[in-house]
């Protein structure tokens, strides 16, 4: 009699780091892949506990860490460095995408590829990414030229979105549709591992993820993508601001947070914390010294 495991076992080993090469299999066998953004440490390793494939240490960053508004235009190389080292102590399993901020690539394939291994040297990331099509497919094949896996990024590209009219869906024009599709398959053709769709029509993404080899990671994209990505704070309830439609929110942490702050303040005022379980002791005999002459003509 064989004896059946209590659950399915996972589609890749646990121990140690996702292979990349794992991601195109996922696709060819139809298992989605799961990618979230984090920031620092304990949502590194919270991502790695719960079994997510890949995190990408954003430039999202710039808004729902960093605090700037409505744009990810902002936040630095450096600035990106140190959150990705944070995000990489925490995660184990998971590979980290580091997250190429505005004027780290546009300027040169030298740039670009001097930014990207910094990403991996520094930030200790496993890949890169990028966004857009047209002059980044040479920055693509330089940093990959270079030994460093790079994901691309098509639609809504959250650094051009002054030039793309704001932070709205893109290719609803059988045109842009058509460019989309055509500079989908040129990021494929000049290496990228994977291609991330945001605030795309999801029959236009649905088109795309059929026609590459490699993996779509859609966020807003549609069902039909190879896997999904959420902003972390978004999902989980913790930013301030207007969220995407695109966005489920699956726990409210901002408002349980506010409440246990509020509850804290409270207890402090009233004199309710801390209680004695929360303080630490002194032998009798020992305050006795510390309150006795023998202690103070030390002072004299």
């Amino acid at each position: 009699m064989s004896i059946r495991p209590s659950k399915p076992a996972p589609a890749t080993p646990a121990p140690g780091k996702l292979p990349l090469p794992e991601l195109a299999q996922m696709k060819r066998r139809g298992d989605k892949i799961v990618m979230v953004t984090a920031y620092d440490a304990s949502s590194g390793r919270l991502a790695d506990a719960a079994g997510i494939d890949l995190i990408l240490v954003g430039d999202t960053a710039a808004m729902v860490v960093l605090g700037h508004e409505s744009s990810t235009v902002p936040v630095t190389m450096e600035e990106m460095l140190f959150m990705t080292r944070a995000v990489t102590r925490g995660a184990r399993r998971p590979l980290v995408v580091g997250d190429m901020p505005f004027g780290s690539y546009q300027v040169s394939d030298e740039d670009a590829v001097r930014n990207a291994i910094r990403f991996v040297k520094e930030g200790g990331a496993d890949v890169v990414k990028l966004e857009g099509a047209g002059p980044s497919l040479s920055r693509v094949r330089a940093i990959v030229g270079a030994g460093i896996g790079v994901m691309g990024h098509l639609g809504l590209t959250p650094q051009s979105a002054t030039v793309l009219g704001g932070f709205k869906a893109q290719g609803r024009s059988a045109e842009k549709a058509r460019q989309l599709l055509d500079d989908a398959r040129a990021l494929e053709a000049a290496g990228c591992f994977a291609l991330v769709l945001e605030a795309v029509p999801a029959a236009v993404s649905a088109k795309i993820t059929e026609t590459l080899e490699i993996p779509t990671i859609g966020i807003g994209a549609g069902a039909a993508c190879d896997g999904q990505v959420l902003v972390w704070h978004d999902l989980l309830g913790l930013y301030g601001g207007r969220t995407p439609r695109f966005v489920k929110q699956y726990a409210n942490l901002g408002a349980e947070i506010e409440r246990a702050l509020e509850e804290y303040a409270a207890d402090v005022r009233s004199g309710a914390f801390p209680e004695e379980r929360h303080t630490y002791a002194i032998p009798e005999e020992e305050l006795a010294r510390f309150e006795s002459d023998d202690v103070h003509s030390h002072d004299h």
